[in-house]
């Protein structure tokens, strides 16, 4: 089965949905790093940010895969390179570019295609895992936190990698990129009509988990039912 976990920037979607992979004994598929590995992609590469066209032919060039949870481009680990400040600012050019994210939808989808032939379920997160890349998906979530929260949290993030943030300059970045995801034409964030709302503000990573854990109980619960009177 594939379970989607959709939301906005510092809900804490990579977080939970890596626990909750490993609880259910799932994969994991971290879309949003991919387009991060294309962001830092370019920025090694010192990429015209503002030629789109060539962007995307860099992004058909490079090899960006999810293995055991890590962010790999052309083979190499980049799992904590993606997570840098300026590689967050860059990723929009990825994310906001058509034609990469058509290259990206497909990968997901293949990523997926191949975990399941395996035998596996996956946890995917991202912004458009539940209304694009897997609308059929039986369990779409939708994790998300105030503005102020997540501020808090990046600031946290951000800390523990030795930088340093302004709480008011993260909060307007904040809310500048779910005015921008929101807003684009090509997967828009937005809450898929059948998933599951889960605010996560004031609860611990546990707490969370654990009400992730019921709803995916109650979706399978669901689906087994579905499929036995389809048999009947």
């Amino acid at each position: 089965m594939i379970i989607t976990i959709d939301g906005p920037a510092g809900a804490g979607k990579s977080t939970i949905a890596k626990q909750l992979a490993a609880t259910l004994g799932y994969d994991y598929l971290d879309t949003g790093s991919m387009y991060r590995a294309v962001a830092l992609f370019g920025l090694r590469r010192g990429t015209d940010w503002e030629k789109p066209d060539e962007l995307a032919g860099m992004a058909r060039s490079v090899s960006i895969d999810i293995r055991e949870g890590k962010t790999l481009l052309d083979g190499d680990d980049v799992s904590d390179a993606v997570r840098s400040s300026e590689v967050t600012q860059l990723t929009r050019f990825a994310a906001n570019n058509p034609a990469i994210r058509e290259i990206m939808v497909a990968q997901q989808r293949r990523i997926a295609a191949a975990m399941d032939v395996a035998g596996r379920g996956v946890v995917t997160e991202g912004r458009d895992q539940g209304t694009v890349v897997f609308p059929e998906s039986p369990c779409k979530i939708f994790l998300t936190a105030t503005p102020g929260e997540r501020a808090r949290r990046r600031i946290e993030e951000m800390r523990r990698r030795g930088e340093t943030g302004d709480f008011d300059d993260v909060l307007q970045k904040i809310n500048d990129r779910d005015a921008a995801d929101s807003a684009r034409e090509i997967g828009p964030l937005r809450r898929p009509d059948d998933a599951e709302l889960v605010m996560t503000d004031g609860l611990s990573i546990a707490e969370v988990l654990e009400c992730l854990q019921s709803v995916v109980s109650r979706k399978i619960r669901e689906k087994t039912a579905k499929k036995n009177v389809g048999a009947i």
